[in-house]
């Protein structure tokens, strides 16, 4: 964990090691400065007249260390700032690009809530607590040993006091900081639930509405934020322990340093200014022990955030390219052979069994099927958005894992069931497919797509913005520009993933027709709930469990498929409801 995690230190590696130089710099002088007072006390204000001469000059000493004392301070904030802050940038861009490496199966690994939490709450955790060791790792260490020693300089045996105090002080912090530890492990993957209420009611914010359910929504996110505060007002309470603790060992060492001491002045054993500085010592060392403590309660918070972050980090792609990948694919061609598929390699039933079939390029296929047939997971293994279980997969005659990814998938264009667009204008939205395409080739992509008649009607056409998640058009334009959108890519293979749904039949129509004048060398495989959208296609595939039930044409199948023949049968006569009666 600690190699992932400091592999990205990188270019802050200096400011790392500046940071810790600066802080024993400063503990250094603060060390220095009770043998200035003593030294004041004793020979300066101590003897009889005063020696102002003495006191000027050590007063002098006093500034100039305290001067050097702030500047080391200021030097070790500074570089400790840029050094910690810098190590969470590298830590976030790894992760998002770490991300973006992954496939479908890894995703799958993680829910959204829970990568938004690793990118923010247990990165902000990491960079506290990479600047607390650096800082105060290293000040309070020194300073506990500098004043530790001093003090054993000065007089051993008050200094034994503080030997004591530390070891009872040690132990009760040690048990106080374990207690702590538990619930603060348990806090951070509350978080998750919090965040993925938050996403999810602010995605959805206007279903809630129309349900009328924000109170119900109120009290989902009460209990999520509940169960964070209870952890941490456990864990804060076991810590809030340390103040009263410390308090007592602080002044019970006081009263026993300012006795003995007073009883050693008197025998001429120990000088005032001794005992002062030892006063002073004694300070230094309790609550440099104490610092050590909510450093260890930091550290034991991190240690959860780092292993969530060293999570993700560590997580390799399932799929990657081959040492010689192919860079070209040769013609929109599909070919399954014997092809199993399993989102989950140990589960006893695959989602595909057995898949064969061959689709020529340039051919239309329509592919049809009930609710969990395994329609979307078919097409998602031609993009190589998965791999097969068992069996191949040819494109172009080539096994798509012999394929360069980034090649087969500017091929293969697909507009899937959840239609996304982003924020930004509608150009912007459409480059996506191309982004060096021009404004005339965007308006002519969203001709065939029929999109470009509600595209003239905005008040700014082609420039109008569309706010984030495309909540600003209908269900129908937001499927008519993302179509337009995958056109642009002038792929070998268009795939529309039930992508026409909110569509009206007439503008389905009008977008097949398009799609047959105009890239007819483009293999087109488009999913569908109604026969109508399929049943000019060249042939249809009848998918039922994760099986192929059907291939053939329309008139072949309704002559020899008796599901196909219901559901026609069904929507013609008014359902217009796959499901209902196709029973698949």
């Amino acid at each position: 964990m600690l190699k992932t995690l400091g592999a990205h230190i990188k270019e802050y590696k200096g400011a790392s090691i500046a940071t810790p130089i600066f802080m024993i710099g400063e503990v250094i002088m603060e060390t220095i400065i009770p043998l200035l007072m003593a030294s004041i006390i004793d020979k300066g204000v101590g003897v009889e007249g005063g020696n102002l001469k003495h006191i000027y000059f050590i007063g002098a000493m006093m500034v100039l260390t305290a001067l050097f004392s702030l500047l080391f301070g200021i030097g070790g904030g500074v570089y400790g700032a840029k050094a910690s802050a810098g190590f969470a940038k590298n830590l976030r861009k790894a992760m998002y690009e770490n991300i973006q490496t992954f496939s479908f199966a890894n995703i799958d690994k993680f829910s959204t809530s829970g990568l938004v939490t690793r990118l923010t709450t247990d990165v902000t955790n990491i960079q506290n607590a990479y600047q607390m060791i650096l800082r105060m790792c290293m000040r309070a260490p020194f300073s506990l040993l500098f004043a530790m020693i001093m003090s054993f300089c000065i007089s051993p045996r008050l200094a034994s006091i503080y030997l004591i105090a530390v070891v009872i002080l040690g132990t009760i912090l040690a048990l106080i900081v374990t207690n702590a530890t538990k619930h603060f492990s348990q806090a951070f993957p509350k978080y998750d639930d919090l965040n993925e209420s938050v996403q999810e009611n602010i995605s959805a914010i206007r279903v809630v509405k129309a349900y009328v359910r924000e109170e119900h929504e109120n009290k989902k996110f009460q209990k999520a934020s509940g169960n964070i505060y209870k952890i941490f007002c456990k864990a804060e309470g076991i810590v809030a322990w340390n103040g009263p603790v410390m308090n007592l060992t602080v002044y019970s060492c006081i009263i026993l340093i300012s006795w003995i001491g007073a009883h050693m002045i008197v025998q001429e054993s120990l000088s005032t200014g001794q005992l002062m500085s030892l006063l002073t010592y004694c300070m230094n060392i309790l609550m440099n022990l104490m610092m050590l403590s909510m450093i260890f309660v930091m550290m034991t918070m991190s240690a959860a955030s780092a292993r969530r972050i060293c999570e993700v980090l560590n997580e390799k792609a399932d799929l990657s390219n081959p040492e010689n990948p192919v860079c070209e694919v040769k013609d929109g061609s599909i070919r399954f052979e014997h092809v199993n598929f399993s989102y989950k390699k140990d589960a006893d039933i695959p989602v595909l069994k057995d898949v064969n079939l061959e689709i020529r390029s340039g051919e239309t296929i329509g592919i049809i099927g009930g609710t969990g047939s395994a329609k979307s997971s078919l097409v998602n293994l031609i993009s190589r958005l998965y791999d097969v279980t068992e069996g191949r997969l040819l494109v172009g005659g080539v096994d798509v894992r012999d394929y360069d990814m980034e090649v087969l998938r500017n091929q293969v264009a697909v507009v899937l069931q959840n239609n996304v667009l982003f924020s930004g204008t509608i150009l912007e939205n459409l480059r996506w497919g191309d982004p060096n395409a021009t404004e005339e080739e965007c308006r002519r992509a969203c001709e065939l797509a029929c999109a470009d008649e509600f595209i003239q009607r905005m008040p700014e056409g082609y420039q109008t913005f569309i706010e984030q998640g495309g909540t600003n058009v209908s269900g129908g334009q937001k499927q008519r520009l993302c179509i337009a959108r995958a056109l642009l890519k002038k792929p070998k293979i268009l795939i529309l993933d039930d992508s026409t749904s909110a569509v009206d039949t007439a503008t389905d129509a009008k977008i097949r027709k398009a799609f047959a004048d105009e890239i007819p060398g483009t293999t087109k495989l488009i999913i569908a709930q109604r026969v109508a959208s399929v049943e000019h296609a060249d042939r249809i595939i009848v998918m039922n469990e994760g099986q192929i039930y059907g291939f053939g044409t329309h008139s072949e199948l309704l002559e020899n498929n008796d599901i196909y023949r219901e559901v026609y049968e069904s929507q013609t006569a008014g359902s217009g409801d796959f499901d209902e009666k196709g029973g698949m």
